[in-house]
């Protein structure tokens, strides 16, 4: 007698026909690069791209027929070398920094102040907190034309106070020893809101307690300020200075719309100076501005790659 064997027969669903075999599930890399391509499309496209052109143009001698034409001849670094042998350069270089730190120093101090009398949740405090975002809000030249107006030397309303308080008035836009100033108290105003809101936001982070306990144990206002709260704040300090330095570096619009760079290159910066090397005349130097816009790219990395090695420090340590 044979022993026969039975093949078992495939599994069927209640209309008999087989199952469709299961799709495996889409593998995670991919679709973490689904979710980083238009991020990084956006780089490319509007970083990148721009960077590597910028860059292009301060190694060539461009004119605008070569512009147009795409056919510049490469010259290595001599637009560097002109805009170091430039007369400009070195006014130009001390205004930046002026502007810069003066700017940065301010803008933190008045906002750390604000934040901590704003941290004290009084009554209207949020209401006050609000209406010091209105600088910041408002558009740069609508800033830039209303700071122009009040420092007017002949119709200012900064002018009429001091002549009321019997002070000669200032030229305030049109004077070389003021024109700098002026931008300067300008810009001050419109980053301090940014200033009060991240360090706002950075108290808020900071433990109650910490204070209780400070002043069970006699420290004062400022005793707990100085040796509790400013050392927390550091984290949040520093990248508010990192973004204010690269926004302060790179302010064109108060400036150009105030003063021009002038009078007399009195408040030129290496942002308004590669404005006027590029487009400010009619034969435009494209290579000498690119190399100055370069330069100030360049400032921006250093600081940057500075505050990532001393975040790494501190994290080690």
């Amino acid at each position: 007698m044979t022993q026969t064997t039975q093949v078992p027969r495939p599994r069927t669903d209640s209309e008999g026909a087989a199952p469709k075999e299961r799709r495996r599930p889409a593998s995670p890399q991919w679709a973490a690069w689904a979710f980083l391509a238009p991020v990084t499309l956006y780089l490319v496209l509007f970083y990148a791209y721009p960077l590597y052109r910028n860059i292009d143009l301060s190694l060539r001698n461009y004119t605008v027929r070569s512009f147009v034409r795409g056919d510049a001849p490469f010259t290595g670094l001599a637009n560097y070398r002109t805009v170091f042998d430039d007369p400009t350069f070195a006014p130009a270089l001390w205004h930046t920094v002026v502007f810069t730190g003066v700017c940065l120093v301010f803008q933190y101090a008045i906002g750390l102040a604000l934040a901590v009398f704003f941290h004290q949740h009084f009554r209207l405090s949020a209401t006050l907190r609000a209406l010091f975002l209105v600088p910041w809000l408002l558009p740069l030249i609508v800033s830039a034309s209303t700071w122009s107006w009040m420092l007017n030397s002949d119709s200012g309303i900064v002018n009429a106070v001091l002549h009321a308080v019997g002070v000669a008035p200032v030229n305030w836009l049109t004077s070389p020893s003021w024109s700098l100033a002026s931008v300067i108290i300008a810009n001050i105003w419109i980053g301090v809101p940014f200033n009060l809101v991240v360090l706002h936001s950075g108290l808020q982070s900071i433990p109650a307690s910490l204070h209780e306990a400070a002043a069970l144990d006699g420290a004062n206002a400022w005793q707990r300020f100085w040796s509790i709260t400013f050392p927390l704040l550091r984290p949040v300090s520093a990248i508010t200075l990192l973004l204010g330095l690269v926004y302060t570096l790179k302010v064109f619009d108060i400036i150009w719309i105030m003063t021009k760079g002038g009078p007399a290159d009195s408040s030129t910066t290496f942002a308004t100076w590669s404005y006027q090397l590029g487009f400010g005349n009619l034969l435009p130097a494209f290579g000498p501005g690119a190399a100055v816009g370069n330069l100030l790219v360049l400032a921006a990395l250093v600081f940057g790659l500075l505050y990532v090695r001393v975040q790494r420090k501190q994290a080690l340590s």
